[in-house]
């Protein structure tokens, strides 16, 4: 997967660096360019001539080279990579990182980076462990960098608990599985509804749920990492995507949803239901605001167009319909119904009854039935992992009805 692909190396000053010619070495041989970037103090672990030379290319630290005259762009540098591996990366430049300072030429190109940014950590186990790294390294995967997991085993201390950084073949191979995975759905397009709905009362009040649309959300900006064109029909949520490969549809009621999904879905090969769309919706909602002196004693509803049932109805065999069901009772019976009724592939299955399951919160566990094969659990994950477990078995849908 990596024969063609344009590597950025970005070392900075830690013991482990050592590694990384064994590392550029391991990149050239399975066909990728590699240009290094380090920082000053990483020159004291291992020399630019030694990386030069496994690379093939001048390293750089500097913006401006005295002998040449030339200016090294870090602009030019994040067009031209296809992926940027920071290893190691030291606790002190993964702090600058977190908050975007860009002091030197490899920090600049990281914030100048369009490409997918890797980062290897690697320190003394009390550095690792320290608040303020664990802090540092959820901010990083909060703005989309992809975090490798140091290994335990022995420091250079001395000392014995996590902070190694991780062996060069891993290194190479979470490469790898990124780019296999980011061509897994290239050529498919897929709907992702996300959000709840907002039916009107009057025209500043309104019937809602407490859905935050992060499930939603974090599927869609999946299917797009791995080459899917996505169609996200947003319902009402504070949060906004401008990520590549995602076309967002915004719709406030049930009504306008339904009319949303029913326009795209003949166009795409996958549709995932996420949204938390409301069952009712005010009969007669009033043209004005509704005054507190003058009472309000009833609201009349009526139920909204039931969206999963009526894409289960128009579906045809080589589309994939997939819903979610939320339950606080008789969850797998009323979760397998639903299924069949509605005419699904497959329905994700999470109870209120989870502990750290449910709408407004950033994990979610769940369950996935299908209509072959025994329900499977999952245990509690974030929702950018949940996310993953789903599209894998979305994947082997696809492969059995292929």
């Amino acid at each position: 997967m990596l024969k063609g692909k344009k590597i950025i190396i970005g070392i900075t000053g830690g013991i482990a660096a050592y590694k990384i010619p064994y590392l550029v070495r391991l990149l050239k041989a399975e066909g990728a360019e590699v240009q290094v970037l380090m920082t000053i103090f990483a020159k004291e672990f291992v020399t630019p001539l030694t990386l030069s030379t496994v690379s093939e290319r001048p390293v750089l630290t500097d913006f401006f080279d005295d002998k040449t005259g030339s200016w090294h762009s870090h602009v030019n540098f994040g067009l031209w990579a296809d992926a940027m591996l920071l290893a190691p990366l030291t606790a002190n430049s993964m702090a600058k990182m977190s908050v975007g300072i860009a002091d030197n030429l490899l920090l600049t190109t990281v914030l100048s980076a369009r490409c997918p940014i890797f980062f290897a950590p690697s320190m003394d186990f009390d550095m690792f462990q320290h608040p303020t790294t664990t802090q540092n390294i959820k901010k990083l995967q909060s703005l989309g960098y992809h975090y490798i997991e140091p290994e335990e085993g022995e420091l250079a201390s001395g000392l014995i608990g996590p902070g190694r950084l991780k062996a060069t073949e891993e290194l190479v191979q979470h490469l790898n599985q990124y780019f296999s995975e980011k061509e897994s759905f290239a050529g498919k397009k897929v709907m992702v509804s996300a959000g709840s709905t907002h039916e009107p009362i009057d025209p500043v009040r309104f019937i809602g749920n407490s859905s935050s649309g992060k499930m939603g959300f974090s599927l869609a900006k999946a299917f797009a990492q791995k080459g899917a064109e996505v169609e996200l029909v947003m319902g009402s949520t504070a949060l906004n995507t401008d990520f590549p490969g995602i076309n967002v549809h915004k719709v406030c009621t049930a009504a306008e949803m339904n009319e949303a999904c029913l326009s795209i879905f003949p166009h795409v090969d996958i549709t995932i239901m996420a949204a938390a769309v409301a069952d009712f919706t005010p009969s007669e909602p009033a043209l004005g605001k509704i005054k507190k002196g003058n009472g309000l004693q009833l609201i009349k509803l009526k139920p909204t167009a039931d969206i999963l049932a009526g894409l289960g109805k128009i579906k045809d065999k080589k589309q994939l319909l997939v819903g979610f069901a939320l339950e606080t009772d008789d969850e797998l019976k009323n979760a397998h119904e639903k299924l069949q009724k509605k005419n699904l592939d497959m329905i994700v299955l999470n109870s209120l009854k989870d502990k750290g399951a449910g709408f407004g919160l950033d994990t979610n566990k769940i369950s996935v039935l299908t209509r072959s094969g025994e329900p499977k659990h999952y245990p509690l994950k974030s929702k950018e992992d949940v996310a993953e477990d789903i599209i894998r078995e979305i994947q082997s849908l696809l492969e059995e009805k292929a």
